[in-house]
């Protein structure tokens, strides 16, 4: 992973951070110029010092939602889908950004999801999210234009929405969403934490699902945690490491100005081990959980995977072989072992009922942006691959943009990255055709918005998402 030379520190946003993020400020005055223009053209230049009116509502199934309407409204109404996480009502992915699109005129909204469901709200968000649409046109007026918006499981949820917009959505932006899918995501987890559990010595009778509770899977995760903390202090035990975080997909980078060299293979594995033992991997397992209650049982299976195929796919092949060699350890034969073991299967009715609840189809009649960060813990970046890959063969290429934000943690944005890509959304609507979306130009955007930490866009690709 390899940043711009020119790139410099911006304070840190989310509490997950472990240092100062990276951002990129190559900018020039024709690009802000020129992209100030469009917005102008399109009618969404900022107005500081709006006035907002809250409007608040219940659902049908009972959840709530939330709208706020500046004095200046201008007609267009930015839908907010939360992630994974208290069923509570919100309108933006943070209150600053909230703040910002208020003074540039849009109106915002959100519901809660069903309050009586599971935290993995899948189940109903989509259609509380569409009634939230309804309950705002009848109580504060049909907007001109609605932009679905989403981040982490609500990327997920707005990647549906979008694919189901059938006119009552005009564009999409995702923030680090889950796009990949609940099928892709609950499989990379099973690959990782079964690695752990298969490989690394003490976590042999931590338990992979049927948890009773959320506390039975945070407690889970934590068991996986110290282990791995244990293992850290033998060469066997970091081989191992880097090959459970290869097949979770985890970055490897967790702190510092810059990530470690593509070659620096032990350094790529420290770091991969400062995310695991963090809390990462007591989220996850809380996560499913609430999948588990969601669809009646965890989808995830690994009958017949071969595991030998996943690593020569993965990006950190190169550091596997490296640190096997040094630990005198045989890759295959712990491929072989994976192989030989893989004997989980999907409960029930879990797996249809994630495909039918939790899928993307790659379908996309409506423009989308999606933004994610290069070193996310939580949500890999590389699920834009495989969304990409989606999107292309339905034939909706035409209508993605993605964009990568040169910063560590989970939907750690600062609000101009964030209103630069609603506004980058808007001029698509309102224009009908794409203007400029690389990095400079989105920063060019997200600079010429005053006070709200500057642009943090960089020139990316991400690699594969490593799943079977």
């Amino acid at each position: 992973m390899n940043l711009p030379a020119s790139a410099e520190p911006p304070p840190a946003v989310l509490p997950i951070v472990r240092s100062p993020p990276m951002r990129s400020r190559k900018t020039s005055a024709f690009v802000v110029g020129a992209v100030v223009a469009v917005l102008a053209a399109a009618g969404i230049t900022p107005a500081a010092g709006a006035t907002a009116t809250h409007y608040t509502g219940t659902l049908a199934d009972g959840a709530t939602w939330i709208a706020d309407v500046p004095a200046n409204w201008n007609g267009t109404l930015v839908l907010y889908s939360h992630g994974f996480g208290l069923l509570t009502a919100q309108d933006a992915i943070t209150s600053q950004a909230g703040a910002a699109l208020l003074a540039q005129g849009y109106a915002l909204a959100g519901s809660s999801y069903d309050p009586n469901g599971s935290l993995w709200a899948l189940n109903s968000a989509v259609q509380d999210q569409f009634a939230t649409v309804t309950a705002f046109g009848q109580r504060v007026g049909r907007p001109q234009h609605t932009i679905a918006t989403g981040a982490s499981m609500g990327g997920l949820v707005n990647s549906i929405i979008a694919q189901n917009s059938s006119g009552r959505i005009d564009g999409s932006v995702n923030f680090c969403g889950l796009v990949a899918g609940g099928v892709e995501l609950t499989n990379y987890h099973l690959n990782g934490e079964y690695a752990i559990k298969k490989l690394i010595p003490g976590a042999f009778l931590v338990p992979l699902r049927g948890y009773n509770s959320i506390v039975e899977g945070a407690a889970a995760g934590t068991a996986l945690q110290t282990t791995i903390a244990l293992a850290q202090g033998t060469a066997a035990g970091r081989a191992r490491i880097a090959l459970a975080a290869a097949l979770l997909n985890e970055t490897d980078w967790a702190s510092g100005a810059t990530p470690p060299a593509p070659t620096d293979f032990l350094g790529q594995e420290q770091q991969e081990e400062q995310t695991l033992t963090g809390g990462q991997l007591a989220i996850l397992t809380t996560s499913e959980y609430s999948i588990e209650q969601a669809v009646g049982g965890d989808p995830a299976s690994n009958v017949g995977v071969d595991y030998g195929a996943l690593v020569r796919s993965s990006p950190y092949y190169a550091q596997l072989k490296a640190l096997y060699a040094q630990a005198g350890l045989g890759l295959d034969a712990d491929v072989a072992t994976l192989n030989r073991g893989a004997t989980y299967r999907s409960e029930g009715d879990s797996l249809r009922n994630t495909q039918l609840t939790a899928t993307n189809t790659g379908s996309l009649p409506v423009p989308e942006l999606d933004i994610h960060t290069i070193a996310d813990q939580l949500v890999p970046v590389q699920e834009e691959n495989a969304y990409a890959q989606r999107v292309q063969a339905a034939g909706d290429s035409a209508n993605l943009r993605q964009a990568y934000v040169a910063a560590i943690g989970h939907c750690n944005f600062t609000a101009a990255d964030i209103a630069a890509a609603v506004d980058t959304v808007a001029a698509r609507i309102q224009t009908g055709s794409w203007g400029r979306t690389d990095a400079g130009s989105l920063n060019a955007t997200a600079n010429a918005l005053p006070g709200l930490g500057g642009g943090n866009f960089l020139e990316y690709q991400p690699t594969k998402l490593v799943v079977h």
